[in-house]
């Protein structure tokens, strides 16, 4: 039986996270860097148990956002996350992201997100826990595929999202660029000034002209950081 907890973001949103489906900093980043809009329509691919969703609903919420796993354990801590925080918003879809599904909205929208596995297949030491090696390993989809749903999902103009290791740099802006997808945004994460970065966080436009941002780099001892993991506070 799985054993599940309530994290409390606010004191009315909760996400449902267990031992296969839990969450972690890169998932605040991300969606922070996002930019998400009130007006947008979103859909969030490989939500795992809807952190990114959830993080969305404490301030100035997407009009809707479709929140995309392959497996039904995170889809049901998602629905189990949006009961408690009475969420209206947020369109639980069981789906292999590579087909997406019946009615999936393509070419309609604004903002697609996603927290890839970040290791290719093979790489590393994998988890012997079968959800674990979803979310971490390109098991059951690469970048490419992301990239290839992304782009039949958004309109012309709208954006993906995405975070990854700094190894896999190349390969997120070949997947975009490919799938008519143009990097035009990109910030990496470090501990601090003295230190590598972990991790960077990239947004590009369907259908956009080559010109890539490269933003200053954002250190997780920061008041930057304090900040993203504070919104939503002050409408409480």
């Amino acid at each position: 039986m799985t054993d599940y907890s309530m994290e409390k973001l606010t004191d009315n949103i909760f996400v449902c996270a267990s031992s296969e489906h839990r969450f972690g900093t890169d998932a605040f980043l991300l969606t922070y860097f996002s930019n998400y809009r009130m007006k947008d329509k979103v859909c969030d691919l490989g939500t795992g148990c809807g952190i990114i969703p959830m993080i969305m609903q404490k301030k100035n919420p997407p009009q809707i956002t479709y929140a995309v796993d392959i497996q039904e354990s995170a889809i049901e801590q998602l629905k189990k996350g949006i009961e408690a925080s009475n969420v209206k918003n947020i369109v639980p879809v069981l789906a292999d992201l590579k087909i997406l599904w019946d009615n999936a909205p393509k070419g309609q929208l604004d903002l697609v997100i996603c927290n890839p596995p970040y290791k290719a297949t093979n790489a590393g030491i994998e988890s012997s826990i079968t959800a674990q090696k979803i979310a971490r390993h390109e098991i059951m989809c690469n970048i490419d595929d992301v990239c290839r749903s992304a782009s039949k999902l958004l309109k012309f103009g709208g954006r993906l999202c995405m975070c990854n290791r700094p190894e896999r740099l190349a390969d997120v802006i070949t997947a975009m660029k490919s799938n008519d997808i143009e990097p035009k945004r990109i910030r990496f994460v470090a501990n601090n000034p003295e230190q590598s970065p972990w991790l960077f966080l990239i947004e590009g436009k369907k259908g956009s002209k080559p010109f890539l941002k490269v933003e200053p780099p954002l250190y997780m001892k920061s008041n930057e950081l304090k900040e993203i993991y504070q919104i939503g506070k002050e409408c409480e």
